[in-house]
């Protein structure tokens, strides 16, 4: 192991490299002083040129920073990941055909470097079937220019399945917090451990460089080896970065990397407006005891809602990032969480999540049809990409879609227990058909899933493969806020019932006292024990 600048780490790069780079989102164990780098010598020297950059996770602040620093003409050949809403320039080039793009499920992107760590011919996965990842609905592609196909429909024994081929990689961008001498990697200070050890792994086997970010230099033999995130034996390179904050938001939030756990009056309370009353209405789903999934949008309010009705600690909060527990984070920072009782590596998080672990799952939809299919991808002349969406929407037991009615410049207000439209929204969100095809509602009533769509004004369930009205606010007419600003007419519930009220009072709405009479068994053994061996 040696230890350069970021500059000269950089400079190793030849045109054509596949570049493998950790993190997540919002600057969550993000490389970035060598994304700059990188950025630094393509402008200065008009090279490396061509490269393809893989990276399971969005990366940036939606700015000028992570991925969007590879965005210049040339630089990429294309790029493969999870999403690209972090990384607006990079879309952009997507949207202007100057690049390749593909956007695949993150989970199916992280397991598959697990796979390519090991040598396997690809990865083999029900994950996408019958979305836009799906080849019959165009395998994933987010520009015209892409003309290999990455994914593959294949038959197991009579079912269907999708093969991701693999990639060969050249140099992998990590980050930890702390190097030895030797080139231990310990990630004590970071928000997510992520695809680290798989991606180092995965490099050394294509007979790459793996080149590691760190906070802080140790001395050999210091580290606790149970620590340890990434063995010297897969690190080439380390670059120091003293100034690497943990998120690009929160610069150093110690209930972030897990130092210590933050009251629950200490979390931001949520203003009463259309996204608390979503957040507010989709956590009257939870159940005691319930493994659930919180995705970033306005579900990540959920975690909010939860400390302030005082039911956090009722329930098991994850992110597909591999926290477990706690309240995912909000806005730039989701990704993270405070209060986790577990960080497990993101390849784990999603054979759990692909496995069915998830009870229930809270995502958000931009596009929603008559049949309950969603779009999350690409809408109103935007690129954004899927992330975890489908791995978590096609396996949890329940899911349960959060979203404001309609989009672009909603505002509503609460009186006394009624809601108000005072502008509605320019973009209606149930349209007659999606650009694309996120979610199946058709794949998930054959398989039996429970779907909910929670909206400020109205909820509907999937009954019989449709979308049927079940809910409605106080203060809202049926006719001109729900059916007039739909691009379908939905069924409607025999029995129309109004929204709790409690949604749309500035008080905390007393969710503890529910929680506490409702009961669950995780088990059906469980039964067998008496009421005190099963507490």
């Amino acid at each position: 192991m040696r230890i350069v600048s970021a500059d000269d780490a950089v400079s190793l790069l030849r045109d054509g490299d596949t570049v493998m780079i950790g993190g997540s989102g919002g600057g969550h164990a993000v490389p970035e002083a060598l994304l700059e780098a990188l950025e630094r010598r393509f402008q200065q020297q008009d090279s490396p040129r061509q490269l393809t950059a893989l990276h399971p996770v969005g990366l940036g602040d939606r700015g000028k920073r992570g991925a969007s620093r590879l965005a210049h003409p040339g630089l990429l050949k294309r790029v493969v990941c999870g999403t690209l809403v972090d990384s607006p320039a990079l879309a952009q080039l997507a949207l202007d055909n100057q690049i390749e793009a593909w956007t695949l499920p993150q989970g199916v992107l992280s397991q598959l470097t697990r796979e390519m760590a090991a040598g396997r011919p690809g990865l083999i996965s029900h994950v996408g079937l019958h979305t836009f990842v799906d080849p019959r609905l165009g395998g994933g592609r987010q520009s015209e220019r892409c003309d290999e196909d990455l994914v593959s429909l294949i038959e197991i024994a009579g079912r269907e399945w999708l093969y991701y081929k693999p990639f060969h990689v050249d140099v992998a961008f990590l980050r930890g917090t702390t190097a030895d001498e030797d080139g231990n990697i310990t990630m004590e200070q970071e928000a997510i451990f992520g695809d680290m050890l798989s991606m180092a792994q995965a490099t050394k086997r294509c007979g790459g460089l793996v080149i590691v970010q760190v906070k802080r230099l140790a001395r050999r033999g210091t580290l606790p080896a149970k620590n340890v995130k990434i063995p010297a034996m897969l690190v080439d390179l380390v670059v120091v970065e003293a100034q690497q904050a943990v998120t690009y938001q929160s610069p150093n939030d110690p209930a972030f990397t897990g130092e210590l756990r933050i009251p629950l009056n200490d979390f931001p309370a949520l203003p009463l407006d259309e996204r608390k009353i979503v957040a507010r209405r989709c956590a009257m789903e939870l159940l005691p005891g319930a493994v659930c999934n919180v995705g970033s949008g306005i579900c990540t309010g959920i975690g909010l809602v939860s400390a302030e009705e005082d039911v956090l600690d009722n329930i098991v909060l994850t992110n597909e990032q591999g926290l477990i527990g706690g309240a995912p984070a909000a806005g730039l920072d989701a990704g993270a969480a405070r209060n986790y009782s577990a960080l497990v590596d993101q390849p784990y998080q999603f054979d759990f999540y692909d496995g069915g672990g998830i009870d229930i799952a809270f995502l958000s939809a931009a596009e929603i049809d008559a049949g309950g299919s969603v779009n999350i991808s690409r809408f109103a002349k935007k690129l954004i990409g899927v992330g975890g969406f489908i791995n978590i929407s096609q396996n949890a037991k329940k899911m349960v879609f959060g979203g404001t009615f309609t989009a672009g410049g909603l505002r509503v207000a609460c009186d006394e227990g009624q809601l108000r439209i005072v502008q509605e929204g320019a973009h209606q969100k149930f349209v007659a058909a999606l650009q694309q095809v996120s979610y199946s509602g058709p794949y998930a009533s054959q398989r039996g899933q429970t779907v909910l769509f929670v909206t400020e004004r109205a909820v509907f369930r999937v009954v019989d493969g449709a979308l049927e009205l079940t809910e409605i606010a106080p203060g809202i007419d049926l006719e001109r806020d729900i059916l007039q600003q739909m691009g379908f007419r939905p069924r409607i519930a025999a029995e129309l019932k109004t929204m709790d009220a409690r949604l749309f009072s500035p008080q905390p709405m007393g969710l503890h006292r529910e929680m506490a009479a409702k009961t669950r068994q995780r088990h059906p053994r469980l039964a067998q024990l008496p009421p005190q061996a099963a507490l």
